[in-house]
C-alpha cells in the first residue's frame, strides 16, 4: 500500500480520498480550510497537514482535485506546494480540469526533479465519485500510468491512458464539447415535447431504448422535467471547462461554433441565478 498525499476535499476530492483509506492506503490530506481537513481526518482515519508541502513529505504519490489552473499552481509550485516537498521518485496526479498547457509545464518541471507527473481528469461526477466509478482520462508517460493506475482503481471504473502529458486535459475538452451539445438537444427536446402537450414520462419510454438514448436522458431527463437542478455538475465549473475548451481551440485551429454557443447559453444561466446548478438547468433558459 503507498504512502498518499491528497489536497482538496471538495465534493469530488472528499470521497476520492475516502475511497483511498478503504483500500488500505496511508492518506494524508490538505484543504485550503484546515477544519475540513481536520474533520476528514477525524471521520476517515487519515492524518491532515497544514500546507502541501507537509502533505507532499515521504508521499508515494500527491494527488489534486482542485478548481482551476491558479489553484493547481498554487499547491503544486507555490510557496508551500507540494512539489517543494515531494521525493524523487514520487509521482504527481492532477484529477483537476485545467489547461493542456499547464499539464505539460508541470510534467516538465517535476522531470527535473525526478518527479513524474500525469493529467488525470476525471468524468462521472459526484455520484461517480461518491460510488468510485469516476472515468479517468490519463495523459503521461507509460511508466507514470503504470504507478497510477492501481492508486486510482479505488476511485474510478475507467482508466484510459490517452497520450502524452497534456493529453488526458484534452481529452475531457472532447468529453465537453459532447456533453454540452447533448445537454442542448436533451434542453429543447424536453422543451418541444412539454409544449405540445405530450406525457414526457411516455416520451422518455419510447425515445431512450434508441439511437436518442444518452447517459444525460436516462440521468436528468426527469429531474430537467420538474426544474429540479441542486445536484451535479455546477455551471460555473462547465464554464470554467468551456472556456478552457475554446481558448484551445482557437490555438489549434477546431471549429467549434455549437460549443461557443451553448457556453454563452450557460452565461444565461449564470445571470438567472443558476451559477450553482447541475449543468441540465441549460433547459431554465427555455421555459422563462
Amino acid at each position: 500500500m503507498a504512502r498518499i498525499a491528497f489536497i482538496g476535499l471538495g465534493v469530488m476530492g472528499s470521497p476520492m480520498a475516502r475511497h483511498l483509506t478503504e483500500a488500505g492506503h496511508s492518506v494524508v490530506v490538505y484543504n485550503r480550510t484546515t477544519d475540513k481537513a481536520r474533520e476528514w481526518a477525524k471521520a476517515h482515519g487519515g492524518a491532515y497537514a497544514g500546507t502541501p508541502a507537509a502533505a507532499a513529505g515521504g508521499a508515494d504519490a500527491v494527488i489534486s482535485c482542485v478548481g482551476n489552473d491558479r489553484d493547481v499552481e498554487a499547491v503544486t509550485l507555490g510557496p508551500d506546494g507540494a512539489f517543494r516537498n515531494m521525493k524523487a521518485g514520487a509521482i504527481f496526479i492532477d484529477h483537476t480540469t485545467v489547461s493542456a498547457r499547464l499539464a505539460r509545464h508541470l510534467a516538465q518541471v517535476g522531470g527535473k526533479q525526478g518527479i513524474a507527473a500525469l493529467d488525470a481528469p476525471v468524468s462521472g461526477g459526484q455520484a461517480g465519485a461518491e460510488n468510485g466509478k469516476l472515468s479517468i482520462m490519463c495523459g503521461g508517460t507509460a511508466q507514470a500510468m503504470a504507478v497510477a493506475e492501481p492508486i486510482m482503481a479505488a476511485y474510478a471504473a475507467r482508466i484510459v491512458h490517452v497520450g502524452a502529458e497534456g493529453s488526458g486535459q484534452l481529452t475531457k475538452m472532447v468529453n465537453q464539447i459532447a456533453i454540452a451539445g447533448v445537454l442542448q438537444g436533451l434542453s429543447e427536446a424536453l422543451h418541444f415535447a412539454k409544449a405540445a402537450g405530450l406525457d414526457t414520462d411516455k416520451v422518455l419510454e419510447a425515445v431512450s431504448g434508441g439511437a436518442a438514448q444518452s447517459w444525460q436522458m436516462n440521468n436528468r431527463w426527469k429531474t430537467m422535467a420538474e426544474g429540479q437542478f441542486d445536484f451535479g455538475f455546477a455551471v460555473d465549473w462547465m464554464r470554467k471547462d468551456l472556456g478552457l475548451t475554446l481558448e484551445e481551440a482557437r490555438a489549434n485551429g477546431a471549429s467549434l461554433p455549437m460549443t461557443a454557443l451553448v457556453d454563452q447559453f450557460y452565461a444565461e444561466v449564470q445571470a438567472m441565478g443558476g451559477a450553482r446548478q447541475d449543468t441540465s438547468s441549460l433547459i431554465r433558459r427555455l421555459v422563462r
